[in-house]
């Protein structure tokens, strides 16, 4: 009789073990080592980004276990976000966001969306500059407008669907001019063809560029940023003009799908010190970045909007279907 009470008591002690053991894992998270996927390879905008965020959170011990990064390159961002995709419900694995996060999808047949993960935070926004070379004679936004309604330029950009196509076809249908879009598939290549003046006009990323608009070989007209970096001196933004696009490309953090809410509170509240360090600060200004900071939801609907948008112009142009 008391060895059948005391086997009782057994069964009921493992029972309560089991049931309260899932809990007491989410309550200790994070607890394990997190896998952090780049989506491309070394080097890159996101690889560095990445990196940053990672020596950040090594450095004030915000995340108490190992982190190891792997560089899964491969379909425009689509190998490496699609891994993080079939991680549903694990909050140990972990992405940054770049354009392609929303572009690939709209090319792409991916099992994924952008609003399929789980939204981190947007840490910052990747925009662009409208560039001229120095030998035009073009010195502002209006003058560019000007000439572009009297004969439509060629603006040279990286790749068919990308920011560099939607922000001057967003622009060109604000101020009512037509433009030919020129694609490249590398960066010298595109800033070879306006320095020869194959091309009226260029649009890049700021940070590709920075030394030749410091050595007078280009000549940037407009930013497509809430603010302009203060590398770049006075040049204003294309909101300033009159011509506010309200687009930007995303950097931001994602878990995968389905993840519980506390990984997700408990990332947020760990990117709103990350961004608060004086190491992030100067990741902005020498990637001559704009600070966009949104979290949680108002990620996901920033993130969704944005496609959305982006997917009307494309469909509109013929770029997709």
């Amino acid at each position: 009789m008391r060895t059948t009470k005391c086997l009782g008591a057994l069964a009921a002690a493992a029972a309560l073990v089991l049931t309260v053991s899932p809990a007491q894992s989410q309550d200790n998270y994070p607890s394990k080592r997190l896998d952090w996927t780049i989506a491309f390879g070394p080097g890159g905008g996101n690889d560095i980004m990445s990196r940053t965020l990672i020596s950040i959170l090594e450095k004030y011990k915000l995340y108490p276990e190992t982190i190891v990064a792997e560089n899964k390159p491969g379909g425009s961002g689509a190998k490496g976000w699609g891994f993080l995709f079939a991680q549903k419900g694990n909050p140990y694995h972990v992405s940054t966001t770049s354009g392609s996060f929303i572009t690939t999808p709209l090319q792409a047949n991916t099992p994924w969306q952008p609003g399929s993960f789980t939204p981190v935070a947007l840490l910052a926004s990747d925009d662009m500059l409208l560039l001229v070379s120095k030998d035009s004679k073009i010195k502002t936004l209006a003058e560019f407008i000007a000439a572009a309604k009297a004969k439509p330029p060629s603006i040279g950009g990286i790749g068919a669907v990308n920011i560099d196509f939607i922000v001057p076809k967003l622009v060109s249908e604000k101020a009512g001019f037509t433009f030919n879009y020129v694609s490249f598939n590398k960066q010298g290549e595109l800033i070879t063809a306006l320095l020869s003046n194959s091309l009226d006009a260029a649009m890049s990323n700021p940070g590709e560029v920075l030394g030749l608009l410091q050595s007078g070989d280009m000549r940037a007209l407009a930013f497509s940023g809430k603010s302009t970096p203060a590398a770049l001196g006075k040049v204003p933004t294309f909101a300033e003009l009159g011509y506010d696009i309200g687009i930007s490309l995303p950097r931001g953090l994602v878990l995968p799908p389905d993840v519980p809410k506390q990984a997700q509170d408990w990332w947020i509240a760990t990117m709103k010190k990350v961004v608060a360090t004086p190491e992030w600060k100067a990741y902005i200004d020498k990637q001559l970045l704009t600070e966009n900071v949104l979290y949680g939801e108002d990620f996901r609907a920033f993130l969704q909007k944005t496609q959305g948008v982006f997917a009307d112009i494309l469909r509109k142009s013929g770029a997709i279907k």
